[in-house]
């Protein structure tokens, strides 16, 4: 569950045979554009190794010969050509304008005898400085901002004319490949951005194909797409979200994902291997005319602002849908379908020898993201999503491979060096303060596989993480009482921001995302409900090759009822610790994937969100929407700074205090020892804005009931429960709503909190 290699390990080994291609934006410098009065279109692309590059433009996406050549000149790298549009008319290119290259250099050199589909010219596959040039391959450019399909369709399924090596090298690529489209611009409002701080938000991580698909309350053809998800925008926000975190929407290969509805070979349903890190992915679009998915994203974006909802969106920087070498003990035959065709060695960590792709991720090979060319393409795509598409920030997945200070043949990271992408993500695209404002939230998945890329807690500043200690810690005090030793200290590490992670460096709670599930993994129902992984079901369930088999995970000795209590726990925690929860979608009326861990390559109803509820879900969903309504209303839960231990105020209650079940303050030795496996803490909400004098929160991870003695509430208060997650209060108002809260007591009441359950009671 911590990575997504073995997820997508078999997308891969299918992509790397029948898919790959394309790339991105820098509208001031790279990509193609209109003039600004139409007159002209100027092209430029970079390649610091090839020795001529060609221009080819098409009137269709595929099947057809082009109707232009031009070749491009050469200025340090960056080559270019201006063409009046008249002249594109008159080639009949008048309507839309589908572009790609072909590329000469050191391993296949120029010759003017070459035609498309010879070995005219060719050296060899690869050369000692690592280039892949091949010009029977057309190349999609990386700053295109749309792409016209991928690199392998539902008519068009042979993805080996991609490939290079001495089978592949001749197939010419040119009617079949991905084409840019120069857009002409669009008029197209993403709203006016939310503000709001990331110490105040809800995320709610979702897929926007799967987000919709089972919704038949929308229409039938708007579901799986941009413009679905928009309309989900209103519900999400009444059920507390404030954040969507959508899955890959950058375009990857998946238009063969139907090509058989009742089989998941070959999908890829994630998106992780991305084609172009600024074309909105067009099977995603309702509208797929060109320029049609970056108006329709861009009208779901507002949607979401019109809602108050961020938009954060989950990037892929850390390698491309190009893949990598074929066959382990190949080094010829690789897909080239853009990148790797114009400039290898500036855009992929090669190995030392620089015949290999260097790879710490597991799929296919690392982007060279020490690279200042290929930062730059990273930094232009996430300014273009940030002020063209309207997004609110990213999570950049497996985003230790950002902080690589090593171009080729080894493995870094370093967080001080200046030069690593993830500082200059941060110096060139401000995070969003502390109190909110303008900027962008930017969170790290902050490992990856190899070196020393586990990096949790260590990442630089202005940077948010996925919490992965968080997640272990909260799973194992509930699932693995009596094999794990966790300690009631590690828990209060956790439910307090994580200072031991985030503070030595300066960062806040806020830089935590508190998740227990995540997309790549068990929902949370799964969690408690499985033993084990049990990912080789059939279809619509499976099969689904991979995943993590150290998944701390318990079905609560099969009793629905615990099951159902151990997912209000998780939920509630999380709405209860400092820090920015992360719910995945369904996880509010529990979802279930019937214990597949790894389901990255299904694109069924099984794995679609559900819209529909039990008796059972329809409870949990109140509590998880109450449950966020009560940390909204609660600024003391979303502390902008770690706790004081002291009083501030002068009302003689410290800002947080720690208690032992019989009401004594936490030491030291009771969170050292193991065996201990209950604990309490007082927040004085008086300190930090907060509506309740006092908040208090029992949590009982032992399996027998366990017997707290309520502290002092404040002077002339008393304790109400707002909630307690155990199973005699299960229903639509197990949460409270303000104002009902149940009178509980004052200091020195007993309250007896059922084995693994959880209390949270006020001060009033």
């Amino acid at each position: 569950m911590k990575l997504h290699q073995r997820m997508l390990a078999a997308c891969i080994a299918g992509a790397l045979l029948a898919a790959p291609a394309s790339a991105a934006i820098n509208p001031t410098k790279l990509g193609a554009a209109y003039d600004a009065t139409k007159a002209n279109v100027t092209f430029k692309v970079y390649s610091s190794k090839a020795t001529r590059i060609e221009l080819y433009l098409y009137s269709t996406a595929t099947g057809t010969a082009e109707k232009a050549r031009y070749v491009l000149a050469n200025t340090s790298g960056t080559w270019s050509v201006t063409i009046p549009t008249a002249t594109l008319s008159s080639q009949g290119l008048g309507g839309t304008l589908y572009y790609g290259y072909r590329a000469w250099g050191p391993n296949w050199p120029y010759s003017a005898s070459w035609t498309k589909g010879s070995g005219t010219g060719f050296v060899s596959d690869v050369d000692a400085a690592g280039n892949r040039f091949n010009p029977n391959k057309l190349l999609s450019d990386p700053y295109a901002l749309e792409l016209s399909h991928d690199p392998t369709t539902a008519t068009m399924t042979n993805g080996t004319i991609y490939a290079s090596g001495a089978t592949y090298r001749n197939i010419d690529s040119g009617t079949s490949a991905p084409k840019g489209i120069v857009l002409a611009g669009d008029t197209q409002s993403f709203g006016t951005k939310p503000t709001r701080a990331l110490k105040d938000d809800v995320v709610y991580e979702a897929h926007v194909r799967g987000l919709t698909m089972n919704d038949t309350g929308i229409s039938a053809a708007y579901r799986g797409t941009y413009k679905g998800a928009g309309l989900k925008a209103a519900w999400l926000a009444s059920l507390g979200v404030t954040a969507i975190e959508f899955l890959p929407v950058q375009e990857t290969q998946n238009d063969t994902n139907d090509n058989d509805p009742n089989s998941n070979s070959g999908d890829n349903y994630w998106g992780y291997m991305t084609l172009n890190y600024f074309a909105p992915d067009r099977r995603y679009a309702y509208d797929k005319t060109p320029g049609g998915p970056t108006r329709e994203f861009k009208e779901m974006v507002k949607a979401f602002h019109d809602n108050g909802i961020k938009v954060l969106v989950d990037v892929v920087y850390n390698h491309t849908g190009e893949g990598g070498a074929w066959s382990p003990t190949d080094k010829t035959t690789y897909n080239i379908t853009s990148f790797r065709g114009l400039d290898n060695p500036t855009y992929y960590s090669l190995t030392s020898d620089m015949q290999n792709s260097w790879d710490n991720t597991g799929v296919g090979g690392n982007y060279n993201t020490r690279n200042t060319i290929a930062q730059n393409l990273i930094v232009d795509s996430l300014a273009y999503w940030r002020d063209k598409l309207g997004v609110d920030g990213y999570r950049f997945d497996l985003a230790s491979v950002l902080g690589n200070t090593c171009q080729h043949g080894c493995f870094n990271f370093d967080k001080m060096d200046a030069g690593n992408a993830l500082n200059r993500i941060v110096a060139e695209l401000p995070p969003r303060p502390a109190l909110g404002g303008t900027g962008v939230d930017l969170i790290a998945e902050p490992w990856a596989i190899g070196g020393n890329s586990y990096q949790v807690g260590g990442f630089p500043s202005g940077w948010a993480e996925w919490n992965g200690g968080y997640r272990d810690v909260v799973r194992q005090a509930q699932n693995k009482l009596g094999s794990v030793a966790i300690t009631t200290g590690q828990m209060a590490s956790r439910f307090a921001g994580s200072s031991d992670l985030y503070g030595d460096d300066g960062r806040k709670p806020w830089h935590s995302v508190n998740f227990v599930t995540a997309h790549d993994g068990f929902t949370l129902k799964d969690l408690y409900s499985c033993n084990s992984k049990n990912n080789n079901q059939a279809w619509p369930w499976g099969p689904s090759d991979g995943g993590e088999d150290n998944n701390n995970s318990w079905d609560q000795g099969g009793i629905a009822a615990d099951q159902r209590k151990a997912a209000r726990n998780g939920m509630a925690l999380m709405m209860l610790s400092a820090g920015v929860p992360m719910i995945v979608g369904g996880d509010e009326a529990l979802r279930t994937l019937n214990c597949n861990n790894n389901p990255y390559n299904l694109d069924s109803s099984a794995n679609w969100l559900g819209w529909t509820r039990t008796t059972d879900q329809a409870n949990f969903q109140a509590f998880s929407k109450a449950m966020m309504a009560f940390r909204k209303a609660h600024p003391a839960l979303r502390p902008a700074n770690f706790y004081s231990s002291v009083d501030n105020n002068g009302n003689v209650m410290e800002q947080l205090r720690w208690f032992k079940p019989d009401g004594g303050v936490a030491d030291a030795a009771y969170f050292n020892n193991s065996a201990n496996h209950a604990i309490a803490w007082r927040i004085d909400g008086t300190e930090l804005g907060d509506p309740a004098s006092a908040i208090y929160i029992a949590h009982n991870a032992w399996s027998a009931q366990v017997d707290f003695t309520l502290p002092w509430a404040g002077t002339g208060k008393t304790w109400y429960r707002v909630t307690d997650t155990c199973s005699w209060a299960e229903g639509a108002s197990q949460v409270r709503a303000p104002g009902a809260e149940d009178l509980v007591g004052g200091e020195n009441f007993s309250y007896g909190l059922c084995g693994r359950g959880t209390l949270v009671l006020i001060a009033k």
